[in-house]
């Protein structure tokens, strides 16, 4: 099986990183959907982009396949990548073809010569850091939707409504931000919260944990996490994808310190 380890970003790439992560894997895996996009280098295969899923995908790796990545907040990694999060949803491409040859060539070379896993994850936040100084700050209301369903499963009405647009627009937007709809990303965040949760406290039952992560009753927290990780909740928390951001998580927004969706783009009191 192998392992799999995320560790801490720097601390001035925390808004827009979850965590690094260095991996040795072997044999079968089932990744979850997390809402984030991670650019990751794999020893002999060159650095991929892997979109933001909507379901949960296996894969199989031959024994010793390291890897190496960062992973991006939700809405963050399309303004950095120069694409929309919907060009890129459910695949997996390479690192030229969204920002250049040359760009992969030269990131690829200082990997390749990097002494030690921790060197590999300096270079690629390293390289991260890059590409978000080289923008403008880029649109925030994929943050404070983030911020908003990371702590309750608005309304796709209630979120436009709040956004001060229609839902035809906010969907748009979320689609280019995040690959999908706000009803989709409701989905996948609820069922992030549900795993940290469970982390914090692992004696809790799933009905007091599905309670407080949003879902109507477990009935509702079984059905979707079926429909979305394709294995049932029990089997969701026995397995990786409670731990794969470390002591991060997805639904902590930084930047944001508010529980709502401000009106109009403006910061809520």
């Amino acid at each position: 099986m192998g392992w799999y380890s995320p560790t801490a970003v720097a601390p001035d790439l925390a808004d827009a990183l979850v965590c690094a992560w260095s991996a040795r894997a072997e044999g079968h895996h089932l990744l979850v959907p997390d809402g984030c996009i991670d650019v990751l280098w794999i020893a002999g295969a060159g650095i991929r982009v892997c979109g933001p899923e909507t379901s949960a995908w296996s894969f199989t790796l031959p024994p010793g396949s390291e890897s190496f990545g960062i992973r991006f907040r939700p809405g963050t990694a399309p303004h950095v990548l120069r694409t929309s999060a919907a060009h890129i949803r459910d695949i997996r491409v390479s690192l030229e073809d969204v920002l250049g040859s040359a760009s992969e060539r030269v990131l690829v070379d200082r990997l390749e010569h990097a002494g030690d896993t921790t060197e590999r994850l300096t270079i690629l936040q390293d390289a991260g850091r890059r590409w978000l100084v080289s923008l403008p700050q880029p649109d925030p209301l994929a943050a404070r939707i983030t911020s908003a369903l990371a702590t309750r499963s608005w309304s796709v009405e209630e979120l436009a409504d709040a956004s001060a647009m229609t839902s035809r627009q906010l969907h748009r937007r979320c689609n280019d931000a995040f690959g999908y709809g706000p009803s989709t990303l409701r989905s996948i965040l609820r069922l992030q919260r549900f795993m940290a949760l469970a982390r914090a406290d692992r004696r809790r039952g799933l009905a007091a944990l599905a309670t407080e992560a949003g879902y109507s009753d477990q009935a509702h927290l079984s059905r979707e996490c079926r429909r979305i990780a394709s294995i049932t909740p029990t089997a969701l928390l026995a397995g990786e994808a409670p731990d794969w951001h470390g002591d991060a998580s997805v639904l902590d927004v930084r930047s944001v310190q508010d529980r709502t969706v401000p009106e109009n783009g403006e910061s809520a009191a």
